[in-house]
């Protein structure tokens, strides 16, 4: 049992976290910058320690201050979150040096994962179906555009270590290709610090269906089913649902099983999503694993009726899943809406600044994960998102019913939000009818 667990993150992620050590019985430790010092997160966990200024690479991810804080207050282990330090593998192993549990997979499986290229091949080997594409990393625009010839065109070159969205470009014929790769890998390197790139075939107007797994340290490994993260700009979710509109039973079997395959394959323990493009005409690839928990992995447990924070913690400290398969079963249907502080007008500016009032929906089905209150000064150093509102109904029909008098009732003033954006979307026929692709925002909403 672990006794203590520092939170190396911030935001609402953070107060979930507190919020569920402390239903566990476990001590939590916030870390906080300068600028975060009050902030929810603090204010909700148990012991807190600044580590520093508020740009990222001074604070949150900062490894020595993180590791320095967490063994100053005696903690057994770090929970990450998501973003920041969540899938940096010598983070992890520094973690294991200085005794502490990472909540995660381990440092070998986020490095093979971890690395888009090496998954592809990996899955590949597997028998996982993969979107036609290089097997090997590429590194020179001539050696891709020989490769991209042979894969067809139009295709898309991607980081290997790439994430939300950068990095990554689409050559719709050869005469683009050297000048998409070259500002593709520029975009990698300065990101990533990592200019290795593979490429493949680009699949238009694609559905993103992911599937969350759980394992243990024992060999479970259990899918709970998909979310649709299809609603997407410049590559940045803005929606989820489960179950997906767009799939058939029978497909969602079969990506719940090749999900399965794809974290024993690799030995994968602790919480992770194997994400799919679906193409129009049903067939699905894989596309890449997140080794960590998901913004959108309240959808999930809404629809399972599961704890993935807590299921994540028992599972660091050795304890197997709570649940197995056959107790997996999706009841009704649950959506996600991300609130970002952000002036969709102005080519979605960020809107930091003052909460000056706010009142957050709630009812019968409706959660809402923030750290937002009243006074609260959101700082203008990291991401913009600032709320997730997560609806829970019988069906599909009474969910988007239910979000859009969610969204109805939420009031945020101080700053600009995307609330209003999010309303003309759940509301757009294209998206009630489930028949949004991932280029719906760009295509159907005419929103670069």
């Amino acid at each position: 049992m672990f006794n203590k667990i520092l939170i190396a993150n911030r935001g609402e992620i953070a107060v979930r976290i507190a919020r569920a050590c402390r239903n566990m019985g476990i001590r939590s430790v916030a870390i906080y910058s300068k600028e975060d010092a009050d902030s929810l997160h603090v204010q909700l966990a148990d012991q807190r320690v600044c580590i520093g200024e508020g740009p990222a690479k001074n604070s949150y991810l900062n490894m020595d201050r993180i590791i320095m804080a967490a063994k100053n207050v005696g903690a057994d282990a770090i929970h990450p979150g998501f973003g920041f330090l969540s899938e940096n593998s010598e983070f992890v192993r520094r973690c294991e040096e200085n005794g502490i549990a990472f909540i995660g997979p381990t440092a070998e499986v986020i490095d093979k994962m971890g690395n888009k290229s090496q998954a592809r091949s990996t899955m590949m080997e597997a028998g996982v179906p993969v979107v036609p594409g290089t097997k090997e990393p590429v590194y020179d625009a001539e050696v891709g555009a020989k490769l991209a010839e042979e894969i067809g065109y139009p295709v898309m070159i991607k980081a290997s270590s790439g994430g939300g969205g950068k990095g990554m470009r689409v050559a719709e014929n050869p005469d683009e290709f050297e000048f998409q790769f070259n500002m593709a890998q520029r975009e990698s390197a300065n990101a990533f610090a990592d200019d290795t790139m593979y490429i493949e075939r680009f699949v238009q107007n694609p559905r993103h269906v992911e599937i969350q797994i759980m394992a243990d340290t024992q060999g479970h490994v259990v899918a709970l089913g998909e979310r649709d993260c299809s609603v997407q700009r410049n590559h940045q979710k803005l929606i989820e649902e489960s179950p997906s509109p767009a799939i058939s039973a029978e497909t969602r079997e079969a990506m719940n099983r090749y999900a399965v395959l794809a974290a024993k394959t690799v030995g994968y323990t602790n919480a992770g999503t194997i994400e799919f493009i679906v193409a129009p005409t049903g067939e699905f690839y894989f596309m890449e694993m997140n080794t960590r928990i998901q913004v959108e992995h309240g959808v999930t447990e809404m629809v399972t009726g599961t704890d993935l924070i807590i299921e994540q913690i028992r599972v660091a400290m050795g304890e197997p899943l709570s649940f197995t398969q056959e107790d997996i079963e999706l009841k009704g249907h649950a959506i996600e809406c991300r609130i970002n502080a952000e002036i969709p007008s102005m080519n979605f500016m960020p809107s930091p600044g003052v909460v000056t009032h706010m009142h957050l929906p709630a009812g019968n089905g409706v959660r809402v994960d923030s750290g937002l209150y009243a006074g609260y000064r959101i700082p203008s150093e990291y991401d913009s998102m600032i709320a997730k509102v997560i609806v829970h109904a019988p069906d599909r029909d009474a969910a988007l019913r239910k979000m859009s008098a969610a969204l109805d009732e939420m009031v945020i003033l101080g700053v600009e939000t995307n609330l209003d954006f999010q309303y003309q979307i759940i509301h757009h026929p294209v998206f009630v009818e489930g028949k949004a692709d991932t280029g719906f925002i760009e295509n159907i909403m005419h929103i670069k």
